[in-house]
């Protein structure tokens, strides 16, 4: 007997499956956008919204990788059309220990800096580093999300790289 799909949904440990995907997910919006705060909220929406989508959701643990991405980029492209303004780098005043300030304000701006790279380049590639580096999905999960042989994407994935460094070296110079 076939199973109907909310007895396969029940089927689904939600709980494993939010705490493995809960800091991919939170990963793939800090590359997003700056500010950790913003990415938290974005991470919380996507998990509400599969939350309240779950008894639409057919299929296994490994199909929801793909379906839970794709809730993750619409979250992310709602964000960007509504505010898409970059979050200014925060004030560092609320930082640990003096000594660490500057050491923290140059990483904060080499991050802001990749961030701001990653946000200018073409939206295929940048959900192909997004989704790579911040939600660290395999090529293979890559392909199945955005419809591309897993060649494809490695080939894509090693251009957009080498793009990225030469920017980011070009802005360094």
């Amino acid at each position: 007997m076939p199973f109907r799909k909310a007895e396969a949904t029940a089927a689904l440990d939600w709980d494993a499956l939010y705490t493995d995907h809960v800091g991919r997910v939170y990963n793939f919006f800090r590359y997003r956008v700056e500010d950790a705060a913003m990415a938290e909220d974005l991470t919380a929406a996507t998990f509400e919204k599969a939350w309240s989508k779950r008894n639409q959701f057919r299929g296994n643990a490994e199909s929801f990788t793909a379906w839970l991405y794709t809730i993750a980029r619409n979250v992310a492209n709602d964000y960007f059309r509504k505010s898409p303004q970059l979050v200014a780098l925060e004030s560092a005043s609320h930082l640990a220990s003096p000594e660490n300030i500057a050491e923290q304000l140059e990483q904060a701006g080499e991050f802001a800096g990749l961030v701001a790279a990653i946000n200018r380049l073409p939206g295929r590639e940048r959900d192909l580093i997004t989704l790579k580096y911040g939600a660290d999905l395999n090529n293979r999960q890559i392909a199945q999300q955005l419809q591309l042989s897993e060649s494809n994407v490695g080939t894509i994935l090693n251009r957009t790289l080498q793009k990225l460094r030469l920017e980011l070296e070009a802005h360094d110079a």
